[in-house]
Order: structure tokens, then C-alpha cells, then sequence
């Protein structure tokens, strides 16, 4: 069975969701530690041009976007499920909701109390590619600390009756991706226990799960490691939509992000778009992106 291999960088949240994840599952896994900043051209021979924390790697398929690489944990590790009952499936949309409409409150909570911290070259790779621009940004600090504490108050109600963790007893990707808004407003020297005695128990349950066992590949590895497997497939297109299998497409994310992805559609889902490619050092690839929040275009 091929390797799982994580290219992330350690202060990512998104990387640190998947690292727990990993680690919930018990999955023996290579990490790669990829730049913060683009450009980042070992990555983009396996993605092809798709730059964003984290990717994950399995031989020659390619999973990009956290929504994705859940997804395809679960497939190839079921148990423990990153969905446990009673929430289930809805865990997913607590997720969702945590990396989305809260995640930009955090970072204005977090990188809002000192931005002189933060390089120009920062500055420039996040606007490029999410179009948070200091000039902008800034100003916008004290809203956006409003709303972290909006959010953060949601999370205290949903463990104020003491539960163990979002969906009960059993920790999964709402913990996850709520725990890492908290962790990266501790950077800024806000303590989960400044928040509530339950937050405080619960933050120390999430991070008592820890990473699981992995061993430092470098990105070499990783490129090697593709061109020396075969995407494993599966994957198809079903007859009579707006587009067919063969064709070829590109995938934008939904985002100021430019980066563009062109291939040849071999698998489409309400969930999964699924594109071979083929890089001169990496081989065949199939990247895999959530059909949510990207934009799928015909290549002519």
C-alpha cells in the first residue's frame, strides 16, 4: 500500500487539523515540511500549480483542500471515524464552519495584535492568494476580534454542560477545526483558559491526541515516492452533464488565489473533482479537489 505523506509546514492550522487526524487514526505517516511562502515548486510538481497547506500525498494521488483529505482518510482508514455519532456527518459542517466564516476572525485576532511581526513578504503572499492585504486588513482588526469572540462564545455554550468533546464522547474533525482557532489565538497570548474552564479541559483532551508516528521525508522523497507508484483510479464521470470524461479542464479555487490546475477530468462527484496530469519529475498524477468552493472551466 503506498505511503501517506503530509506536505505542511508546522504553525498551519489546516496542517495541524490533518496532523491530528493522522494521529486520531493511528496512521504511520511521512512528512514533508514545505515553505510558508510561495513559490513552492516541489509542491506544485505533484499538484500542479495548486500551492495551498496542507497536501496530502498517497503514491500518485494528490489530495488537496482539508474538506478533500478528510475525506479521503476516512476512506482509507475508516476507524476511528473523524465522524463519530451522534453527530456524525454534521460534524463536517461544524468544520466547515470553523474554517470558514471563523477562521478569518481568528487570524485578525491572532496576527492583528502585533503585525509588525509579520515580514513584507508575508504581506505580499497573503494578498496574492487571499487577498488579505495589511492595508485593508488592519483597519479591519477590531471587527474581526468581535467576531472571533462571537464564535468563541458559540464553542463555550457547546461545551458548557461538560461534554468530552463537540460530538460527545468521542473526539473528530468539529474538535479539530475549532481547536486550532484557539490554538492560534494562543499565539497572541490568549490561553484556551482564559476563555472557560471547559474550553481549558477540552483544548488539553484535542491535544493530548497528539500527531501519531511519522517520520521527516523531503520533498525529493515525496516526488519520487509518485513517480515510482500508480494513481490508484476508480474514479469516473458520469454521462450526459455538462462535462464528460477525457476532457480536459482546469480548477481554480473559489479565491483571489491565481493558481490554476489543468488537467484531464477523469473522475466528477457532488463531492470530488478528480484531474490526471502528467509532470515531467513527479509522472502520472491524479489531484483531487472538493467539488465545493472551486471553479471547474473547459479548456479549450
Amino acid at each position: 500500500m503506498s505511503e501517506i505523506v503530509l506536505h505542511h509546514y508546522e504553525m498551519s492550522p489546516f496542517g495541524t487539523v490533518i496532523r491530528l487526524a493522522l494521529g486520531l487514526k493511528g496512521v504511520h505517516w511521512k512528512s514533508v515540511d514545505a515553505p510558508v511562502i510561495s513559490p513552492k515548486p516541489d509542491l506544485s510538481a505533484l499538484t500542479g500549480g495548486y500551492e495551498r497547506i496542507p497536501v496530502l500525498q498517497m503514491g500518485a494521488d494528490i489530495y488537496c483542500d482539508t474538506d478533500c483529505i478528510t475525506e479521503a482518510l476516512e476512506a482509507r482508514c475508516p476507524q476511528p471515524s473523524l465522524y463519530p455519532d451522534p453527530l456524525g456527518a454534521a460534524g463536517k459542517m461544524i468544520a466547515l464552519w470553523a474554517g470558514g466564516a471563523w477562521f478569518m476572525p481568528t487570524v485578525g485576532a491572532s496576527l492583528g495584535v502585533n503585525p509588525d511581526a509579520l515580514p513584507a513578504e508575508f504581506w505580499e503572499d497573503r494578498g496574492k492568494r487571499f487577498g488579505m492585504r495589511r492595508e485593508t486588513f488592519l483597519p479591519a482588526v477590531p471587527h474581526l476580534q468581535s467576531q472571533f469572540a462571537g464564535g468563541a462564545s458559540v464553542v463555550m455554550s457547546a461545551l458548557a454542560d461538560g461534554r468530552a468533546f463537540i460530538a460527545g464522547d468521542e473526539p473528530g474533525h468539529a474538535d479539530f477545526a475549532l481547536y486550532v482557532n484557539i490554538r492560534f489565538v494562543s499565539f497572541a497570548g490568549v490561553s484556551p483558559a482564559d476563555f472557560s474552564p471547559q474550553i481549558a479541559a477540552w483544548y488539553e483532551r484535542v491535544e493530548a491526541i497528539g500527531y501519531g508516528g511519522f517520520e521527516e521525508w523531503t520533498a525529493e522523497q515525496a516526488i519520487e515516492h509518485a513517480l515510482q507508484s500508480e494513481p490508484v483510479g476508480g474514479c469516473s464521470v458520469a454521462e450526459g452533464g455538462v462535462f464528460s470524461a477525457g476532457q480536459r479542464v482546469s480548477v481554480t479555487t473559489d479565491s483571489p488565489d491565481p493558481a490554476t490546475v489543468e488537467g484531464t477530468l477523469v473522475g466528477l462527484s457532488d463531492r470530488r473533482i478528480s484531474l490526471s496530469r502528467v509532470d515531467e519529475r513527479a509522472g502520472e498524477v491524479h489531484v483531487h479537489f472538493p467539488r465545493l468552493g472551486q471553479i471547474m472551466t473547459p479548456v479549450d
